[in-house]
């Protein structure tokens, strides 16, 4: 790939929504790694001498217990395997993987994102996704998935039971039942990759990540990272995987109030004129975006989008997103309107430092109310 432009063509999704053309560039300044023929994605480097070891590791784990909720089956006895393999070599592996799985499966997306106190966004979908949507996505920019090294990616079917998941890093782990391993192990040799005690992949070293993705000033349809993110939240119905109920870092402690960084996609009037009045939409948190979307697909007539920005005191995602929410409708002025419900792209946490600093920027040196309650402290578009 080594830099050319990706292009890519989101296709209508299953409720009929228009199409959007979209571009994905890879910078073509970034030189790759490469030790001994074994090549290192794009977006992931080791920043000291090592030596690469492709092939895999094989483990088992039994049985347990499913979710508590009820939405996840026990998952059963299953062999584990972890592949480092060449960058290039990886998009081979996925294909025949997904084409190991069933119609419908539960696509999965890590993002090493902005929040201050989380190093990576876990998304899900509670809601089976057809896999040729999965590989459609793929298709249309492997930059961002198989060389950027600020996102992971997967899926996982129940019968058979099958996961796999190519990390940050591009290293692939399979968790297959035990009927699947032989296949799995003749899989692995077509790649030239034996079992081993000692696979090195790049994080068996000291290493950086980066995104790879850039959106040059003479392309104003090049998608970003974060435009991309939002299109398969969208598209494959992903939701973010933590406890909306609670403000913990990734070590479990509690943070009570925090200073979130939202941005919040507002429809804003119908293409063919402004709306009709209409009741009022709930505000959406990041746990209904299913039903937004299902929403936004009945919706009648075609509404413009603008992006708000919005900065808030919150003790919980739920609450940041809410507020977040209902400020950005007020924004719009689309309290009453037949509008779907905005949408809350992300809600990211920040330290006390870069709420400080963004005060700074927007003149204001103190939160009313923040030991009371929430507090919206901005509200601005920002396209």
């Amino acid at each position: 790939m080594g830099g050319a432009a990706l292009e890519a063509v989101w296709l209508a999704d299953e409720g009929g929504r228009a199409s959007t053309m979209a571009r994905c560039t890879v910078d073509t300044t970034i030189v790759r790694h490469e030790v001994e023929g074994f090549k290192f994605p794009l977006g992931v480097y080791p920043v000291e001498e090592m030596k690469p070891k492709a092939g895999y590791t094989l483990d088992f784990e039994p049985a347990d217990g499913g979710d508590e909720s009820g939405d996840w089956e026990e998952w059963p006895d299953r062999y584990v395997f972890d592949a480092v393999l060449s960058a290039e070599r990886v998009p081979g592996l996925v294909r025949l993987l997904l084409g190991m799985m069933p119609a419908k499966v539960y696509p999965i997306l890590d993002i090493l994102g902005h929040d201050a106190f989380r190093e990576i966004d876990p998304y899900v979908s509670w809601e089976l996704v057809g896999t040729d949507r999965i590989m459609e996505a793929i298709r249309q920019v492997p930059g961002f998935f198989y060389e950027d090294g600020l996102c992971g990616f997967g899926a996982m079917s129940e019968e058979p039971f099958l996961y796999f998941f190519v990390d940050e890093h591009k290293i692939v782990t399979i968790r297959a039942e035990s009927v699947l391993r032989e296949k799995i192990e003749r899989m692995m040799s077509v790649f030239g990759l034996s079992q081993t005690e000692e696979a090195a992949g790049v994080d068996s070293a000291a290493h950086e990540h980066r995104s790879v993705l850039v959106t040059p000033k003479d392309d104003p349809i090049s998608m970003s990272f974060d435009e991309i993110v939002e299109q398969l939240r969208d598209d494959w119905r992903l939701v973010l995987n933590v406890d909306p109920e609670t403000n913990v870092d990734d070590d479990g402690k509690e943070l009570g109030r925090t200073t979130w960084w939202c941005r919040v996609r507002v429809a804003v009037g119908e293409a063919s004129g402004e709306s009709e009045p209409g009741e009022k939409m709930p505000a959406l948190s990041t746990g209904e975006i299913t039903e937004a979307a299902a929403a936004e697909d009945e919706a009648e007539g075609e509404w413009a989008t603008r992006y708000a920005e919005v900065v808030v005191t919150a003790t919980c995602l739920r609450e940041a997103e809410e507020m977040a929410a209902e400020a950005a409708e007020k924004l719009a002025g689309m309290e009453d309107s037949e509008a779907p419900p905005p949408f809350v792209v992300f809600a990211d946490r920040m330290s006390e430092d870069q709420a400080a600093e963004y005060l700074g920027r927007s003149g204001k040196k103190k939160v009313k109310g923040a030991e009371e309650g929430g507090s919206v402290l901005s509200v601005k578009w920002v396209r």
